[in-house]
């Protein structure tokens, strides 16, 4: 029914509390003249469901009579509706194989599915996203996993008193646990024999922004990659060293006369080659923040940490923060995603087996892949923010019309992956992995 947006709970995870609409949001579309909204009752949700009654809101199961479906992550095939128009991450873009089912389904059912990933301005930049939160979480996260390592080993550290940012009854409660390890390091010094500290970030995104904001309640240095070689331990015994990891510093030219050039690199992946490897002799931490797909060489290679973590040899590599959790990508290493509840794994380089927990040979892995859920009330409001200029619109939108003639927002109508079943245009390459 056209004027009346759904805005369905979250199933994928028990971990997963966010919600796209928060029950502001809620009272804002309530507010427009001919809007409805329809949330599904949930006793997991940040917010409770008579937040969304006080706010205007109807509670129900059924959203069949819904416009518009919105959610946050991907919807089980055996719940889609026939005919429903749906907004979530999708994470089919790629041609992810473990969605392919639920997109055949979406498809088979006659649905339009428009996803967030895709929601984009004419410059391609990402218009509606978590980033910044899976960046603050995972930030946090890392540190106590760094915390728990070097426990493991014996050195007790002021990183111990960080815990999972799930754990915390706000972010700003969770950023004054990193505090309070920022000061006893500056006043103490970092435990003997792991100065430097150095912490890599590789990206400068929305995911990378959210890390700095962490790490800069700690006593950082921060010291260009090509200058680590120079950093002495006495320099920085009572500060960490951070360092970003741009194109640049990652992949050099296949051929030695050419160099780099960024908007050749996106253009023309083939002709370049990772030189990431060089960098991890001297890191202690590595948070991946980069946007990663199988055109692109490895950040980093199971080979590299073999070669690394070999017979007789003692790396400095304490921790990988795979912020991105591309599963077998761009961190080869990250072969599971894991939950807030149970976050990491030590994986062995050398064996190629893994641990969960701390404990045993090689980095410790942390593969998060909700890390935003961890932050679900800040993380919500951030969004749904974001979201709230385009609801409007397609709470009125006529689904039933062609593709061609829907009254969208240009940035919405360039995230329709499907409409009333059918790839849209942009999309139809995606018909190959829906049929392999």
């Amino acid at each position: 029914m056209r004027g009346v947006i759904g805005v369905r709970r979250e199933t994928k995870s028990p971990w997963e509390r966010r919600s796209a609409v928060t029950p502001t949001l809620a009272r804002s579309l309530s507010e427009v003249p001919g809007l409805k909204v329809v949330v599904q009752p949930s006793a997991r949700r940040v917010y409770h469901d008579k937040e969304y009654v006080r706010a205007g809101a109807a509670v129900s199961n059924d959203l069949s009579d819904a416009n518009l479906i919105v959610g946050v992550k991907e919807v089980p095939p055996e719940s889609l509706l026939p005919g429903a128009a749906y907004l979530f991450f999708a994470h089919v873009i790629k041609g992810q194989p473990h969605n392919m089912p639920m997109l055949q389904r979406l498809s088979e059912l006659g649905c339009t599915l428009i996803d967030y990933e895709m929601v984009r301005d004419e410059a391609g930049r990402r218009l509606i996203f978590f980033g910044r939160y899976a960046g603050l979480a995972g930030a946090i996260d890392t540190l106590w996993a760094l915390g728990q390592r070097l426990r493991w080993e014996g050195v007790r550290s002021p990183f111990e008193g960080i815990a999972p940012a799930h754990t915390y009854p706000s972010l700003e409660a969770a950023r004054d646990a990193v505090r309070l390890a920022g000061r006893a390091i500056q006043s103490s010094g970092l435990p003997p024999g792991i100065s430097p500290l150095v912490i890599g970030i590789a990206g400068y995104g929305n995911v990378a922004s959210g890390v700095r904001e962490v790490l800069s309640d700690l006593p950082v240095i921060e010291v260009e990659p090509e200058n680590l070689a120079n950093v002495q331990p006495r320099d920085v015994a009572r500060a960490l060293v951070q360092t970003t990891f741009k194109e640049q510093h990652i992949v050099e030219s296949r051929q030695p006369a050419h160099r780099f050039e960024l908007q050749d690199y996106y253009d023309h992946p083939e002709r370049y080659r990772s030189i990431f490897g060089r960098h991890l002799p001297r890191l202690t931490v590595l948070m991946n923040c980069n946007y990663w797909d199988q055109r692109y060489p490895r950040l980093v290679t199971k080979a590299e940490l073999r070669d690394l973590f070999g017979a007789d040899r003692s790396a400095r590599l304490k921790v990988i923060g795979d912020l991105s959790c591309d599963i077998g990508g761009s961190v080869e290493c990250t072969v599971k995603a894991t939950e807030p509840g149970d976050p990491v794994y030590t994986y062995d380089p050398v064996s190629g087996r893994i641990a969960d927990g701390v404990e045993g040979p090689g980095p410790v892995i942390l593969a998060v892949d909700i890390l935003p859920a961890e932050l679900p009330r800040e993380a919500s409001e951030a969004f749904s923010y974001l979201l709230a200029p385009f609801l409007e619109a397609l709470g009125a939108a006529d689904w039933e019309r062609p593709f061609e003639e829907l009254d969208l927002p240009d940035q919405m109508r360039r995230a329709v992956i499907l409409h009333r079943g059918r790839l849209t245009p942009e999309f139809a390459r995606l018909q190959t992995h829906l049929e392999g």
